[in-house]
């Protein structure tokens, strides 16, 4: 915990240090140009990733695509007593089922994964029988790209064979990284995003990298 803190302090310093101003911008990689063999969405926000992968399939960067099936929480339990619910990872199929891309494009994994980091371990292990994907494209939101990235190169720096990790973050948000001190909720994005890559170094790295 101590170590944690000292984390956050850091943060603070170095936001300071080296201006602010340039925290949000830091966050979004954008890699261009970008062309691979399966693009990765990301569950959390839905509508703005599944428009950006249709955008990049349709301009064929990448002609798979692998979606980990998100957890459901509590919502499991509303489906034992019998209410209908249609999860995040059948709305990102649907929709972009929706918007023109081909049902045999896309690939769910089952893993009710509660994270990033569960989302990179088990596209990890699917990659081991896919030796035909040596190359991903991660769709997130802007701010989540750098950390995602971050995971995602940890997780599979130890993999029986090199897989290139590539983002294109979503076009489709409201975050603007060069003034995201403007409003209440882009600072509320840029410190969160902070505060958890700051997590990620000291407590999921190493375990990621084994």
């Amino acid at each position: 915990m101590k170590t944690f803190s000292t984390g956050i302090l850091i943060i603070i310093v170095a936001l300071n240090l080296t201006g602010c101003r340039k925290a949000g911008s830091w966050l979004v990689r954008e890699d261009k140009p970008v062309h691979a063999d399966a693009m990765v969405i990301l569950m959390g926000s839905i509508a703005d990733r599944v428009l950006q992968a249709t955008d990049l399939h349709k301009a064929d960067k990448a002609g798979k695509i692998l979606i980990v099936e998100e957890s459901m929480g509590q919502y499991r339990e509303l489906e034992k007593r019998g209410v209908d619910i249609i999860s995040n990872t059948t709305q990102a199929f649907n929709s972009l089922v929706t918007l023109g891309v081909p049902p045999d494009s896309i690939t769910i994994l089952p893993g009710d994964a509660r994270s990033t980091r569960m989302e990179a371990l088990i596209i990890r292990d699917h990659l081991l029988h896919r030796p035909d994907i040596d190359s991903i494209i991660l769709i997130s939101s802007p701010s989540h790209t750098r950390r995602a990235s971050m995971i995602f190169i940890s997780a599979l720096k130890n993999s029986e064979r090199p897989v290139i990790v590539l983002c294109s973050p979503s076009a489709y948000t409201n975050f603007k990284p060069e003034k995201w001190w403007k409003n209440r909720e882009g600072i509320q994005v840029v410190v969160s995003e902070y505060v958890k890559i700051i997590s990620f170094w000291v407590f999921e790295r190493d375990y990621l990298s084994k």
